[in-house]
């Protein structure tokens, strides 16, 4: 861990003074043609009058004579236009599909087999400028000849190949025309040999993947597995297991996406913003869609693709949620809650018994605030996110939710071999709008800091000394959240912090005493992503190996580029809330 005074203070000064002297300049590239149409008042949207969509689903396993094999997909990112409501003009987007006139928003859901390899070269024809605009004050990927969009797929929660992982350097252009620093192959490869559960892909170019993901560069991925599966009973077919990707959107009364063009510190960032939200919640590409559901079971696999906003989930006539899942891993015992919290990228595994409904529809809803914890609270529109119609007809349901679900080994403190400490900074302006974010008051370029051994697991102590609830995703690595304690004194060892950069010299173990909040249950199992609370020291066993099996990687995890973590509001991972780290033998 760095923990000069004299580092910190020049990588700020660096920053800030790089970032005014390129914004006086002009340096930064825009969208080819800037829409001037006002911005829709989202409340004259009728609520529920586009039917949830299913998204295509593309197998990523061929069978030979009844015998599962390895299958090659392409996969293109296409401009075209799409329709988020009946009442809203069509929409320019960015979209993934195997073809321009297949490709949605979100984009197919492929279904992968357990141990069958999935092989995809990923292909970006995307046009030359975006429709949304660039901030290069920001450390970003850029063409040389400021020519096509950069992009990268990175399949959050695989546990992968570096070279397949999607590092923010290995994007490319157009026909590949342009490629980054940390570029390694046009196929991606993933091994899926990890536990069964839900995972997601989405761009991840570095310092655009806020844009790149509110175009619409977004889709699901699930890893099946049968044996271990179909012993649970779930609900299960394609009308009754569902995927649900929900993320908030704004747009102007032409139908195009609507971003603040103008940053909080515009004479440092001229475009960068430390938050996006958007009135209209939009569920499999429909704003407030309806589901016409039977009385019986349903299986809903939850995916925020938010760029910032929280989800605290709830039906307005108190049905429940049966949590099988959490992230990319069945829970060991089903969780039920009446409501839950789902921060960017995570996932919720749940099931929902619409026979208990006393009423013939249930509105699913959301009350948290944003940004979360203390920001604005909801209103009429992004405190809705969809409408189930139930058959007033009873159903004879063989569907069943047992207790125990897939036995997975628990957090082992015995086998630690290194406790780290990750800290969470924000620095602002004199005008007190944020300028940039860190993780362990370092760059993204900096030098890697964080080298786990494969197959080690290791304690992470992160600590917040932020007012944001901030996602940690850790990329390769699932880990189990053990215990969230509050600071005390929390300005007196801030002011430490800022000065010495190193948790042990300003003697963490007197401050991380207060106020012990428990983990919720639906998140005690196996995760890639766990919110971290503002003023709190949260608790992680991180893992680098297989939770549901003892064999080693079947890939060189050692190998370049490497792998990142970073907090997955994607606002603040693309302005520096993002580091590197490198597995070593």
């Amino acid at each position: 861990m760095m923990n000069s005074i004299q580092v910190i203070k020049t990588m700020e000064r660096v920053l800030l003074l790089g970032s005014f002297s390129l914004a006086l300049l002009g340096v930064f590239t825009t969208s080819l043609a800037q829409d001037t149409s006002p911005l829709l008042n989202s409340s004259k949207l009728e609520m529920f009058v586009d039917e949830l969509l299913d998204m295509p689903q593309i197998l990523g396993f061929d069978s030979v004579y009844g015998v599962p094999r390895s299958k090659s997909l392409e996969i293109g990112m296409y401009s075209k236009k799409w329709k988020f409501h009946r009442d809203l003009p069509p929409t320019t987007v960015y979209a993934y599909g195997v073809s321009k006139e297949a490709a949605t928003i979100p984009g197919p859901t492929i279904r992968a087999l357990h141990g069958i390899y999935t092989n995809v070269t990923w292909k970006n024809y995307l046009p030359p400028n975006h429709i949304l605009p660039w901030d290069t004050t920001i450390t970003i990927a850029e063409p040389a000849d400021k020519i096509g969009i950069p992009t990268v797929v990175h399949l959050h929660g695989s546990i992968g190949e570096p070279e397949s992982d999607g590092n923010p350097k290995s994007w490319f252009t157009a026909g590949f025309k342009e490629k980054g620093p940390a570029w390694t192959k046009e196929t991606y490869s993933y091994n899926n040999n990890q536990q069964p559960g839900n995972l997601w892909y989405h761009d991840h170019a570095m310092g655009l993947t806020r844009v790149n993901l509110l175009a619409g560069l977004i889709g699901a991925y699930h890893i099946n597995h049968p044996e271990l599966e179909a012993p649970l009973g779930l609900p299960s077919g394609d009308e009754f297991d569902r995927t649900l990707i929900v993320f908030d959107r704004s747009f102007r009364t032409d139908g195009s996406i609507y971003m603040n063009s103008t940053g909080d510190n515009p004479s440092i960032h001229p475009h960068w913003q430390p938050e996006y939200f958007g009135d209209a919640i939009i569920v499999n590409g429909k704003a407030w869609p309806r589901m016409t559901v039977r009385r019986r079971m349903y299986r809903f696999r939850i995916i925020n693709a938010s760029n910032a906003r929280f989800f605290r989930f709830f039906f307005t006539n108190g049905l429940g949620f049966i949590h099988v899942g959490s992230d990319s891993a069945y829970l060991n015992e089903a969780v039920m809650t009446n409501e839950f919290l789902l921060g960017p990228s995570e996932i919720a595994d749940v099931v929902v018994d619409f026979s208990k409904s006393k009423n013939d529809s249930a509105i699913l809803a959301n009350d948290a605030p944003y940004p979360y914890p203390t920001g604005d609270p909801v209103d009429e529109e992004n405190g809705r996110v969809m409408k189930f119609i139930i058959l007033t007809h009873p159903e004879n349901d063989t569907g069943r939710t047992p207790n125990k679900l897939i036995q997975y080994p628990g957090p082992n403190l015995s086998s630690v071999t290194q406790t780290r400490y990750i800290t969470m900074y924000e620095y602002e302006s004199s005008t007190g709008n944020p300028t940039h974010l860190y993780l362990n008051g370092i760059s993204f370029n900096s030098p890697i800091t964080e080298t786990p051994k494969v197959g080690a697991t290791e304690v992470w102590n992160v600590i917040n000394l932020t007012e944001d609830n901030h996602p940690l995703h850790i990329h390769l690595g699932l880990f189990v959240a053990l215990d969230q304690t509050a600071l005390v004194n929390e300005t007196e060892f801030k002011n430490c912090m800022m000065k010495m950069n190193d948790a042990i010299k300003c003697q963490i173990s007197k401050y991380a005493i207060g106020k012990s909040v428990e983990v919720p249950a639906e998140e005690k199992g196996w995760k890639n992503v766990f919110k971290m609370r503002p003023g709190y020291v949260t608790k992680i066993l991180v893992k680098f190996s297989f939770i549901n099996s003892n064999e080693s990687y079947p890939f060189d995890a050692t190998a370049k580029p490497g792998y990142v973590y970073h907090c997955h509001i994607l606002d603040h991972e693309d302005n520096e809330m993002m580091r590197p780290f490198k597995l070593i033998k």
